[in-house]
């Protein structure tokens, strides 16, 4: 009797084996997979209400107006050549109208500044986008890029890592078409998403380390066709480069889309 109770006690230990083995073969552990996180494309800040004031022929009372209202009044002021070529500026980012003609107002007063004329957001090209698609506004960074082209280069504050103020050039762009692009060409850099040379489209930003010291020191607005519009320092003039060039290719960092 007790040879059959250890028999059956032999018998029920194998198969506890048995059955622990086989979920061990087929229990496999899966691991946990989690989503992995999309980047989201950075966007920039629309431009709000605007002031633009003056009607410059020569460049340099525009420049004047421009400095001043930058320096003694804390406004963020550029100066650009408008379609009927007169030098203009415009200053300012307000949340409403009625901010921004006040203002204009106190400024008028003040002997500042005479005429006036308030930019709503809807007066900018980045309104039509939804409308008639990002290439619109693309074409619309190129032509005001190309606008400033054979102007003076007069920006001031230009910076011992910047060299002449190259980053100046591709804010103004942006914000006369209302993107609100940083000011530094680090922060610009920074901000944008990247993009392979082979895939840059116009209107993307390209970026130069001229100090060789694989930083970013320059920037300019890419047009197509492997060229690109920016300050130079030589002559002191917006142009046109080439990207294949062997000067901008070896110092070549990266190119950054904001659209």
């Amino acid at each position: 009797m007790r040879k059959y109770k250890l028999t059956a006690l032999f018998i029920l230990i194998s198969l506890l084996v048995l059955s622990c083995s086989h979920a061990r073969r087929t229990a496999r552990w899966v691991p946990q997979t989690c989503p992995k996180p999309v980047r989201q494309k950075p966007v920039l800040g629309l431009m709000g209400y605007t002031i633009q004031a003056g009607a410059f022929k020569k460049v340099e009372n525009a420049v004047r107006l421009t400095e001043r209202l930058k320096n003694y009044h804390g406004l963020n002021a550029t100066y650009f050549l408008a379609s009927d070529k007169f030098f203009k500026v415009r200053f300012g980012n307000f949340a409403t109208k009625d901010s921004a003609e006040k203002r204009a107002q106190s400024l008028k007063e003040a002997n500042i500044i005479e005429e006036f004329y308030i930019v709503q957001p809807e007066d900018y090209s980045v309104a039509g986008q939804k409308r008639y698609g990002t290439d619109y506004l693309r074409e619309s960074l190129v032509k005001t890029a190309k606008d400033f082209l054979g102007v003076p280069y007069l920006w001031g504050g230009a910076s011992s890592d910047d060299g002449f103020d190259c980053s100046g050039l591709t804010m103004t762009v942006y914000q006369l078409n209302g993107l609100n692009l940083p000011r530094n060409s680090q922060e610009q850099f920074n901000t944008g998403d990247a993009v392979n040379k082979n895939d840059l489209q116009k209107g993307d930003l390209v970026f130069f380390s001229l100090k060789g010291r694989n930083s970013v020191s320059h920037v300019g607005i890419y047009i197509g066709d492997g060229k690109f519009i920016h300050a130079s320092s030589q002559g002191g003039k917006i142009k046109v480069d080439s990207l294949s060039s062997n000067y901008f290719t070896n110092r070549y960092i990266g190119g950054r889309t904001y659209l």
